[in-house]
């Protein structure tokens, strides 16, 4: 017969073991909700398109992420300047349209916003321009005044004719060239984020070629932080963004310049002089989408500061700072969100 201390003691070795199961159930299963981290990269566009996702089905990422890089290379198909079979360039090569994609036609309405809000700052019709450049950079010789002339005698949004009833285009002048490179890789970046969120990887971020756009924070944190160049350098400011649901677009001639005459040129163009800049200039532009963030990044490259920082301040949300180098000095300008956002 048992007696009560012996019946106590097996009664406790029966109950410990049951304890310890439950408690390492519940540790598992904890430890099985946290998502698990997903990193991607694939050449897109010209330039690294890296894709972050969180989530613990690893057949619903693998899927996910397959279409999210066929949309980007839809999206591509249709506004690619270098591919002549694009949408874009056979608009560019004949003129007209009778009814384009509805994915052009909405970056081609996000364009004409765009052009408007900048003063003209902004515009895909800079084609002749930048192709012009393009060859002035290879050859390290200006283009003479003449070409210039003849190329800005083909830029003008005011060219470009769009229905929106029909959705027909229409470009006025001969030879006329669009060009999305100011836009393209944020919208594209933003699409794919929405994409994403619809197949329910809400906490992603994209990177198109250093045109980010991100969804929900990662788990267990508030915000995706995300690092800033220092003006003509790898180097990156001490301190960082932390953000969700916006976008981040970088400008600048840190890499991509080219020294003619002893001057120092940009590769990005601008519209009224038909040259790239002259100005040692880094913009970076939070928005709340990746389009806006783009464009506004390739607008306050070309807008003196105090203007630029009134058209960010125009926009709910959207933070600007710009950093310009002047000999050894390096001038720093932002506006309260950007500061905002900071920490």
């Amino acid at each position: 017969m048992l007696s009560s201390k012996n019946l106590e003691h097996l009664n406790s070795v029966k109950t410990y073991p049951l304890f310890l199961f439950f408690f390492l159930v519940q540790v598992y299963n904890t430890y099985a909700q946290v998502p698990r981290k997903w990193s991607f990269t694939q050449s897109k566009m010209g330039s690294p398109f890296s894709i972050i996702t969180y989530s613990n089905d690893s057949a619903k990422v693998e899927r996910s992420i397959s279409r999210a890089y066929l949309l980007v290379d839809s999206l591509n198909s249709v506004y690619s300047d270098y591919d002549l079979r694009s949408e874009l360039s056979v608009l560019s090569q004949r003129g007209e349209s009778p009814k384009v994609s509805n994915a052009l036609w909405d970056i081609l309405e996000k364009s004409q916003y765009a052009f408007s809000k900048s003063n003209g700052t902004f515009d895909i019709s800079i084609g002749p321009l930048v192709k012009l450049w393009r060859k002035a950079r290879k050859l390290k010789q200006l283009p003479s005044d003449t070409a210039i002339r003849n190329a800005q005698q083909r830029v003008g949004f005011k060219f470009i004719k769009m229905n929106p009833t029909t959705h027909e285009v229409k470009l006025l002048r001969n030879n006329m060239q669009l060009d999305l490179g100011g836009i393209a890789k944020g919208y594209i970046a933003q699409k794919v984020v929405n994409f994403l969120k619809n197949e329910g990887l809400v906490s992603s971020l994209v990177d198109a070629g250093g045109d980010l756009a991100m969804g929900q924070a990662p788990p267990s944190k508030k915000a995706w932080s995300v690092g800033v160049n220092i003006p003509s350098s790898e180097e990156l400011l001490p301190r960082y963004l932390f953000l969700q649901n916006a976008a981040v677009a970088t400008s600048g001639d840190m890499y991509q310049y080219v020294e003619i005459d002893g001057k120092h040129y940009s590769h990005i163009v601008n519209p009224k002089t038909g040259l790239g800049l002259t100005h040692q200039r880094n913009v970076t532009v939070i928005a709340p989408d990746g389009a806006t963030a783009d464009w506004l990044a390739t607008a306050c490259s070309v807008l003196p500061v105090k203007k630029a920082l009134k058209l960010c301040d125009s926009f709910p949300n959207t933070g600007l700072l710009i950093a310009e180098k002047k000999g050894k000095m390096i001038l720093k300008w932002q506006n309260s969100y950007f500061e905002k956002m900071m920490e």
